[in-house]
């Protein structure tokens, strides 16, 4: 390993975490890479770089925040050779690996090639005359004082489905655990490779979410009835659509990678930190099997 870039959070303390992984390289003759705006609230000795060129020059990239940053992180990665290792410094941290205290330890691991690779599967959306890219979601919701979502959702080029809803959104299986989860979609293990279509608050006849193949073309038609709606990538809002618009996508497997130290499984990660719980009706074992 030649270099390893650092991606940050905006706000949060990230100086222990920092020391860290340039204390680890400082002995190895690898080069600490950061995005010039980031690194400068830090008094460190990392190299400052651009965005796109910490994507396309890291060996490694190392996310220091909560799930935003490692998203991020992963659009930095996207299509480049460098797996993302997420180090949580915030509350939640479903998709970092790691806690600070661990990060030495999980660097090791690296130097030991102890790890896996997992591979996250994105989605593009073409979006007016641009495309966006989602590693969590897309989703088209509604403008308060301007209407409900009305969409229809095509398939390989023909009607499927069509929802009436604050918002319908389409996952990928990362983005499984987030805003599709508090619509009511199902958590979905990364190793699957699906596009999972929620609606938010829906009240239409058909109130069902979907899973759609990746093999498939996916488009949302912007119905007639429909209200002007925001455009979310990520939670973020990138554009506009109003009644006649659609939005075309595409999934793309292997579009990053991130990094997997064996700790924990998805399912123990996703048990522990979305809280869930057995059935009051199901009695549990001691050893938690279910009588």
């Amino acid at each position: 390993m030649h270099s390893a870039g650092l991606v940050l959070h905006p706000r949060r303390d990230s100086a222990d975490a920092v020391s860290a992984v340039i204390d680890w390289a400082s002995g190895r003759g690898i080069e600490i890479l950061g995005i010039k705006e980031e690194i400068g609230r830090l008094d460190c000795s990392a190299t400052g770089v651009t965005a796109a060129e910490l994507g396309s020059r890291a060996d490694l990239v190392v996310s220091l925040g909560g799930d935003g940053t490692m998203l991020r992180a992963m659009r930095l990665a996207d299509g480049q050779r460098a797996p993302v290792l997420g180090v949580n410094l915030g509350k939640l941290g479903f998709l970092a690996e790691v806690d600070v205290p661990d990060l030495p330890s999980a660097l090791s691991a690296i130097d030991g090639h102890d790890f896996t690779i997992e591979p996250r599967l994105a989605v593009d959306a073409v979006v007016g005359n641009r495309t966006v890219t989602a590693f969590n979601d897309v989703a088209v919701a509604r403008i308060p004082g301007d209407g409900t979502a009305i969409v229809a959702v095509r398939v390989a080029g023909q009607p499927f489905v069509s929802y009436a809803a604050d918002a319908v959104i389409v996952a990928t299986p990362t983005g499984s655990t987030a805003y599709s989860f508090s619509a009511g979609g199902p958590i979905t293990s990364p190793s699957v490779e699906a596009l999972l279509v929620t609606p938010a608050a829906p009240h239409s006849a058909y109130n069902r979410g979907v899973v759609l193949s990746v093999q498939d073309n996916v488009s949302l038609d912007i119905l007639p009835t429909s209200g002007r709606l925001a455009v979310e990538v990520d939670g973020v809002v990138m554009g506009y659509v109003q009644p006649g618009d659609r939005i075309d996508l595409h999934a793309r497997p292997a579009a990053a990678r991130v990094v997997r130290l064996g700790m924990t499984t998805f399912y123990e990660r996703a048990r522990r930190k979305l809280r869930l719980s057995d059935s009051a009706e199901i009695p549990i074992g001691a050893q938690g099997e279910i009588f």
